[in-house]
């Protein structure tokens, strides 16, 4: 069976079961959703839990083993296995089901994953979870968009009554790090106590927690959001990242879209020219829409432009590349300029 991740301690306070997948690629809502299980099953008189970390060269009979061993003391045990693959591999798969198929009332089986994809989801190991009685708990990333509820709830149950402002200052400053939102509601609530939180508490208790990198430059920038990639620009470069860096990523983005620019041209399928491109499918949207914003030769400009910013990077033109790089972000996000 699949729960939701927002329904899992509602099902836990039915009824514990024998087993739990928990995958997904939001570390703090994952490990929330393992703590709730293994709270639950403190409660419930699993009083015993072993950790096994299923990395290169691990020995899977050592997991199936750990299933047949009787405690010394007969206490109920939570055998815990964590993929940080998400892929088992046969041997794997085949331990995890034979594993499976120990559960009883004195045994239960935690297993958590990264994000699972279709083909992973269909495997036989997979599915002998919801065979065992047990449930597919899928954690999904919460969104820019979501994320100011998300942050309102979160302050809510800590006993902190947050401006609409103050939240939207929170959501802004963590750029969708829900590890770090929490820890600056941790933070609010240690330092101001229960009660009315206004943007000048904010401003005074949380650190700016944004986690910046050159793909979420590029991909803001293709995204049409010349606001925000600037800002991320901004960002790194005051993380200290060297500017090569950036002429790297940039230039990179830019010959994948000249050449897919290339292909629609000469007839090639949108759809097709985005897989012989080897664009990954959570992106191919953003790029699309790029695409369409720009004008045939665009393209090349820009990465005529990039190849200048690499020199002055390298020290070998007199230009200022974080100059060339800011004119290089705005132009893949829609807004047209001239190369020199």
């Amino acid at each position: 069976m699949k729960i939701p991740a927002n329904q899992l301690n509602a099902s836990l306070k039915k009824s514990l079961l024998p087993c739990y997948l928990v995958t997904g690629d939001e570390p703090l809502l994952v490990q929330e959703a393992l703590d709730a299980v293994r709270a639950e099953a403190r409660q419930c008189g699993f009083a015993s839990r072993e950790l096994y970390v299923a990395g290169s060269g691990f020995d899977w009979q050592e997991l199936v083993a750990a299933g047949g061993n009787l405690s010394l003391f007969a206490e109920k045990r939570i055998i815990e296995l964590r993929l940080p693959s998400g892929k088992p591999g046969k041997a794997g798969g085949s331990a995890i089901i034979e594993l499976l198929q120990q559960t009883a009332a004195d045994l239960l089986v935690l297993i958590s994953a990264p994000k699972l994809d279709k083909s992973s989801l269909a495997t036989r190991w997979v599915k002998a979870v919801a065979a065992s009685g047990g449930a597919l708990v899928q954690i999904w990333p919460i969104g820019l968009r979501d994320l100011p509820a998300w942050i309102t709830t979160r302050m809510q149950n800590a006993g902190l009554q947050p401006e609409q402002d103050a939240v939207r200052m929170i959501a802004d400053r963590v750029e969708g790090n829900l590890l770090a939102a929490q820890q600056e509601i941790e933070k609010l609530r240690l330092i101001s106590g229960a009660g009315p939180v206004s943007v000048a508490d904010v401003d005074n208790a949380v650190a700016d927690s944004s986690r910046f990198d050159v793909y979420k430059l590029v991909d803001a920038a293709v995204a049409g959001d010349a606001a925000r990639a600037l800002k991320v620009l901004g960002s790194v470069r005051n993380e200290g990242t060297e500017v090569v860096i950036v002429m790297w990523a940039l230039t990179r983005e830019l010959r994948t879209l000249a050449r897919l620019g290339d292909d629609i041209r000469s007839g090639v399928e949108l759809s097709t020219a985005l897989q012989n491109a080897g664009v990954w499918r959570n992106r191919q949207g953003l790029v699309r829409t790029c695409i369409s914003r720009h004008r045939p030769g665009q393209f090349y400009r820009l990465l005529k432009m990039a190849k200048q910013g690499d020199a002055a990077a390298k020290g070998q033109l007199a230009a200022d590349p974080w100059q060339i790089a800011t004119d290089i972000v705005v132009g893949i996000s829609g807004v047209h300029i001239r190369a020199a």
